[in-house]
Formats: structure tokens, C-alpha cells, sequence
């Protein structure tokens, strides 16, 4: 039987998961994990959440920061290769820079590990310097609107300041790419598509539009307010010359030349353009449940393994959870099928 040593020395027996990684049943090789520290956000969104009257998980329940790291070097040794960090709005996390020093360290079956970060950029400001020394490698922004009535009717906060703050520190630290994230919306901002391009590509990071997901809390979304693919591409293309990149991958984002480049611009078509078939990805709530897909309704439970297994068990443990996981993974989200259920959690409980 041969082990795998990690960092807590904590042998994985390559029994406990497949020895050629973490491969479902559909042939995907799953190389990112998402892992997201918080539920809570510093914004309220109405795509993702109430205003008021939300049900935070208890603070008992959010894995510390030495089970996040039980976690990603068992997911390394099984070949997961980037480690996104998401929430909720992860800087709100105070350990932040300690959870990315101790991912950064990680040194997977290819090398040392990626660890990226998608957030809304308030406090990044502050917060920045301390991530890019732990190694942070790059992050995505979110931002809707850069009118600030809008902002604040969308979001629900007056902070757009805040928010270009942010990215003004993410364009001047040289962490690259940087993404900027707009879930498009129609009546909200399917009008300023072309305007947050431009203010993209004036501070050096590459716009990406997001199809509206049946993810909100409230479960209120409608396909009707949805801006899909097509219509997003047709905006950019009044302004722009849009000429496809090849060799997507895994990735979510499909990529486009602007004018021949280098400016890009990418669509994440999730509901008219599932990518599933080539899904890398797995989730780590903030309570410690694993997913396998963004919309799944199941979940696998590692609390008990962080919590409660012996050390000396602990790594198989999770290695065996993991592949289970991957195991169980549908061939797609069946968002257009008849019998569709949106998951239970909100977006900020799953992990962006």
C-alpha cells in the first residue's frame, strides 16, 4: 500500500481515492477545489440574498483555519491544483492572509498550488498588501454597476467607492489577470454592458459577464430577467470586433479578443451554455460540507472526519470523502429539465 505524505503527516492511502486522482464517472479530472471561508457579505445583493432576515451559520460551524488546511493538502495529494477562496465576502474573514500562507505552502502532486480569490474588493485596500506577501496569485471582483445609484438600489449599500477602491489596489499590486465579474441583468444594467467593458480594460483587467443563476436565497430568480449569451455577445459587438479564443478547457469563461486583443472579454453561460461536460471543480462550504457541482441538492458532510476522526485516520478519512464526492457527480446541472430543483442554500452559503 502506498501513502502519500502531506504536510501534517498524514498519509493518504491511494486506495482511499483513485490512483489517478480524483476522476468521476464521466471521465472529468477535478483540479479546483472552492472553498469558501463565510457565509456573511458586507453587500446584499438582491440576486443572492434578503436585505434582512437571513439565517447566518452558526460561528461554531465554520471550519477554523487548521481544517481548511486538513482539507487542501489532502485535495493537493489527490492532484487539485488551484484552491479558489470565496464566501460570503472572504475578507471578512480576519485570518485571511494566515488561510492564504498556509495554501500557498502547499505542494501538490505538480508543484506548488494556486490560490486565487473572488471578492467584492471592499478592504481590499488594506488587506491587499498582507494577502499578496502570504501568495495570493490572482483574483476576480465583482462588480454589477459603476453608477452609484444603481449600486446602491443592486447591492443595497452605498459603497461603490469602496468597491473602486478595491480595484484600484488589485490594477497597482501586478496580481494578473484581473478579473472583474458582472452578473448581467435585464432592466439593471443590460444597458451598461459596454461601459463596464471600458472600465475594464482602463484599469487592466479582463471583463466577464454572468448569466443570472437560480441561486438566490429567496428563490425568486426568473429566466425572464436572465441576460443570456447571445444577447450579452451582440451588446459587445456593437462596440467591438469579438473574435473567439480557442482551448478553453475547464475553465467557466468562454474569451474573446477585443479588436483583435490584447484586451479580452469573457461570458460565463452557465444556464444556456452549460459547460459541464468539462467541469474540473468541487466546493468546501464554510460549515464543512462538500459539493460537487454549484446547483447540486446533496452534500457530503466532513465535520465529522475534521472533528471527530483520530489523526492517524483522518487523511484517508477525507481522501475517501473526496472521491465519493467526485463519484456522485451528475453529468450536468439539468437546469432546463422539467424537474429541476434549485439547491437549498444561497449563493453565499455554497461558495462563489
Amino acid at each position: 500500500m502506498t501513502a502519500v505524505p502531506v504536510a501534517l503527516g498524514l498519509p493518504v492511502r491511494r486506495d482511499a481515492a483513485p490512483a489517478d486522482g480524483l476522476v468521476d464517472t464521466h471521465g472529468r479530472v477535478h483540479r479546483d477545489l472552492r472553498i469558501s471561508l463565510t457565509d456573511r457579505c458586507s453587500l446584499r445583493c438582491t440576486y443572492c440574498m434578503p436585505e434582512q432576515g437571513n439565517e447566518w451559520l452558526a460561528r461554531t460551524s465554520i471550519l477554523t483555519v487548521d481544517e481548511i488546511v486538513d482539507v487542501a493538502l489532502v485535495a493537493a495529494s489527490l492532484g487539485v491544483t488551484t484552491f479558489r477562496l470565496t464566501g460570503g465576502e472572504p475578507l471578512l474573514r480576519p485570518d485571511l492572509p494566515e488561510i492564504v500562507r498556509r495554501l500557498s505552502s502547499i505542494e501538490g502532486a505538480e508543484g506548488r498550488v494556486q490560490v486565487a480569490l473572488t471578492t467584492n474588493g471592499i478592504r481590499l485596500p488594506e488587506m491587499l498588501p498582507a494577502l499578496v506577501d502570504a501568495g495570493l496569485t490572482r483574483m476576480n471582483i465583482s462588480i454589477d454597476t459603476i453608477r452609484r445609484d444603481r449600486f446602491a438600489a443592486l447591492t443595497r449599500r452605498d459603497r461603490l467607492d469602496d468597491v473602486l477602491a478595491g480595484i484600484a489596489a488589485a490594477a497597482a499590486s501586478g496580481l494578473r489577470p484581473l478579473k472583474l465579474n458582472a452578473v448581467a441583468m435585464r432592466g439593471v444594467n443590460d444597458d451598461e454592458l459596454v461601459d463596464l467593458v471600458d472600465f475594464a480594460v482602463g484599469v487592466g483587467a479582463q471583463m466577464r459577464f454572468i448569466e443570472q443563476m437560480p441561486l438566490d436565497a429567496g428563490h425568486t430568480w426568473d429566466r425572464a430577467t436572465m441576460v443570456p449569451r447571445e444577447e450579452i455577445l451582440a451588446a459587445l459587438r456593437t462596440r467591438w470586433d469579438l473574435t473567439p479564443l480557442p482551448g478553453r478547457g475547464g475553465a467557466p469563461a468562454e474569451t474573446w479578443l477585443l479588436d483583435g486583443g490584447p484586451a479580452r472579454v469573457g461570458v460565463i453561460a452557465s444556464v444556456t451554455a452549460p459547460f459541464c461536460g468539462a467541469c474540473d471543480r468541487l466546493r468546501l462550504t464554510a460549515d464543512g460540507q462538500l459539493r460537487n457541482c454549484l446547483f447540486s441538492i446533496a452534500e457530503y458532510d466532513l465535520v465529522p472526519t475534521l472533528r471527530g476522526a483520530s489523526e492517524e485516520g483522518r487523511a484517508e478519512a477525507i481522501a475517501a470523502q473526496l472521491a465519493a464526492c467526485v463519484r456522485g457527480k451528475l453529468p450536468g446541472h439539468a437546469i432546463d429539465d422539467p424537474g429541476f430543483l434549485q439547491p437549498p442554500r444561497g449563493m453565499n452559503a455554497i461558495g462563489g
